[in-house]
């Protein structure tokens, strides 16, 4: 009696429906709720209450199947997520999308593997249970903000991996640096040997791994660059050392700058762009955030 009661009180939580024939869920989500606006249905959506195949999904034209089931839970608050270090921006079946804060690693290490977005992502998808996984894409440095994906099945993991370079169209960067840059474009090429604590550039192959990085100069002032940076390759660090390589390195870096040079209290650098096609649906899908105001703040003239 006692499992009859809890099934029961589950069923209660949630409206469920089976998909009959293959759309889009905001069109299946107005067939079945005729009487609610799109506005409406479109809030169900960003307030993170309508499940496909038990998973929070937030994407209007996400393509559902014959056979799914699609849910709308009645406990508004219970599975809202809410970290002052991680913000999750875009959320399917396959795929999340966050921005990270400075300051929070990526993935766990020996030292730290609890306090990471790996670790919060995968406490948030285990809520709807433990089969449930996070699994890692690329990374960002701990002192770097900015958006990152992972990948929520193994399958969508190796996709991402395995076709990085075809699937993600434009990845960009915005960085404040020391001096002011001479020119207003160019490219570092440089091959990037990676000695665990510190990786080493070198203008001719010595065995490293080839690396570009594009740059476009937004604004100077004030003895510091506004710098726009698009990764041609994704090494690590990689951005951190070709800004070495100019003369012009990142404030707030202390390991390839010059860590008094930190007006701000941190690594002034902030990934602002991730464009890709979605591994499983093929849709082309861009997400950009605004340059931090305190990046900015640092060009206002004093008076």
């Amino acid at each position: 009696m006692a499992k009859e009661r809890l099934t029961a009180r589950a069923r209660t939580q949630y409206t469920d429906y089976t998909v009959k024939e293959p759309m889009e869920l905001m069109a299946f989500l107005a067939s079945k709720m005729p009487d609610a606006s799109r506005t409406k249905l479109k809030s169900l959506l960003s307030k993170r209450v309508v499940f496909v195949d038990s998973i929070i999904t937030t994407q209007y034209n996400f393509p559902l199947q014959s056979g799914m089931k699609v849910q709308i839970s009645r406990e508004k608050g219970k599975r809202e997520f809410n970290n002052k270090l991680l913000k999750i921006v875009y959320e399917d079946a396959y795929i999340i999308v966050v921005e990270k804060m400075q300051g929070l690693l990526s993935v766990n290490t020996d030292r730290q593997k609890e306090r990471t977005a790996y670790h919060i992502l995968t406490e948030y998808v285990q809520r709807s249970g433990r089969h449930h996984q996070i699994y890692i894409v690329h990374r960002l440095d701990r002192d770097t903000s900015g958006l990152m994906m992972f990948a929520k099945d193994e399958k969508t993991q190796r996709t991402l991996r395995d076709n990085w370079h075809d699937i993600v169209t434009d990845r960009r960067y915005i960085a404040v640096v020391s001096g002011e840059m001479e020119k207003d474009s160019g490219t570092v090429i440089s091959w990037l040997t990676d000695r665990t604590l510190y990786v080493y550039s070198s203008p001719t192959d010595d065995g490293g791994a080839k690396s570009i990085t594009h740059y476009r100069t937004i604004k100077r002032g004030n003895g510091l660059s506004l710098v726009e940076l698009n990764l041609e390759t994704g090494r690590k660090n990689q951005i951190r050392v070709h800004m070495q390589d100019l003369g012009h390195p990142i404030i707030g870096d202390g390991r390839y700058g010059i860590e008094e040079i930190n007006p701000i209290g941190r690594l002034a650098l902030h990934a602002f762009k991730l464009c890709f096609y979605h591994p499983v649906t093929g849709e082309q899908i861009k997400f950009e955030t605004s340059y931090p105001q305190n990046f900015k703040n640092l060009f206002i003239k004093n008076k």
